[in-house]
């Protein structure tokens, strides 16, 4: 059996640095790339950037909307894609973004962290916000199989300040109150209680873009876990930018991009993966 999420994505971290490779097969980028919005053309997206990817980082992140919206030849191209990416040894994390309650959340949670599932992935990332006890099951999931989870907390999106950083004041908050994206993160992390290694198997997601003293993650809210961060790149972030954005907490972060990458077409994108990577390394190690 396989070591559990967590210490796998630690080495994977140590190997090759923060950057993980988003594969957001969206339209415009289709076409840039010379490839028909069909599910082949995703499906061939999707197996060059795994290529371009193997061996420079240790993490990629398909979007699975831009599969999804195939319908069943769609799912079948992330399949193959997916599959492609773990037999060349890359961590994946399926951006599926999934929350549902009981039996609902069940069949997610086999879909895409059951070993031997069409959509095996190594983590997925989940929504928290029909209650932290509507991922107790699947969290347990993940870790009775050795994967792992990402539970949004903290989104870049403007429109979603409103909830996460909202102030909770029951009996259950840490000190005076606590902010609704902290209650996440507390929650999150209590499964990862007794875990081995520099963290956790389930972790967080926090936008490398958004303030996070304003919705009460600081340090020792987010010590323990790994962090998975959209923002770096096309949305403004740079790696540069990531001691100060997250200071004792920077050696657990997942810097995703996409756009910033996958812009430069598939003749130049190994080339550029290499270049953003050793600005991450740089950025840790000096």
């Amino acid at each position: 059996m396989s070591e559990p999420f967590g210490q796998r994505l630690s080495a994977a971290l140590d190997a090759h640095g923060p950057l993980c490779v988003g594969i957001d097969p969206h339209a415009a980028l289709l076409s840039a790339w010379g490839l028909d919005a069909t599910a082949e053309g995703v499906r061939a997206f999707g197996l060059r950037v795994v290529e371009a990817a193997s061996g420079r980082v240790g993490v990629v992140k398909p979007q699975v909307a831009f599969y999804e919206r195939y319908g069943s030849k769609g799912f079948a191209a992330l399949e193959d894609v997916m599959a492609a990416a773990r037999a060349a040894g890359l961590l994946v994390i399926a951006d599926a973004k999934r929350g549902d309650i009981g039996t609902t959340m069940e069949g997610y949670a086999h879909a895409w962290l059951e070993p031997g599932s069409p959509l095996e992935a190594d983590a997925v990332t989940l929504t928290p916000y029909l209650g932290a006890d509507s991922l107790r099951d699947t969290l347990s999931l993940a870790l009775r199989h050795r994967k792992g989870a990402f539970v949004l907390t903290a989104t870049s999106n403007s429109e979603a300040r409103a909830l996460q950083s909202a102030i909770v004041d029951d009996a259950l908050a840490v000190g005076d109150h606590e902010h609704v994206a902290a209650r996440v993160a507390h929650d999150v992390n209590e499964a990862n209680i007794g875990a081995p290694g520099a963290f956790g198997s389930i972790g967080v997601v926090v936008g490398a873009t958004v303030d996070r003293a304003a919705f009460g993650l600081g340090d020792v809210a987010l010590a323990g876990m790994p962090i998975l961060a959209p923002g770096f790149g096309a949305q403004g972030a740079e790696p540069a930018d990531l001691g100060r954005l997250f200071g004792y907490v920077a050696k657990a972060v997942v810097a995703n991009e996409s756009r910033s990458i996958l812009a430069v077409g598939p003749d130049r994108l190994a080339a550029r993966i290499d270049q953003r990577a050793a600005l991450y390394r740089e950025t840790l190690h000096g």
